[in-house]
């Protein structure tokens, strides 16, 4: 067993979720993303790994979900 990490990272305009080195996904908004990698996770701590999902900060003119800011 080990740690699966999960962070969710911009990409082309929209996020994406790195799992493990590994970027994979096309999501509109983080939360989408989000959502998404805690699924992930609950297989993986199913498996037995220890978990981490990694979600940043907003950044300046971003909504709180990652999309533009209305």
């Amino acid at each position: 067993m080990g740690q699966a990490t999960y962070r969710i990272v911009r990409q082309d305009g929209g996020w994406a979720i790195d799992h493990d080195g590994k970027v994979m996904g096309s999501y509109a908004t983080k939360e989408a993303a989000f959502e998404s990698a805690a699924g992930a996770a609950s297989n993986s701590i199913k498996d037995g790994h220890g978990i981490v999902i990694e979600v940043p900060q907003r950044a300046a003119g971003e909504a709180a979900i990652g999309g533009e800011a209305a």
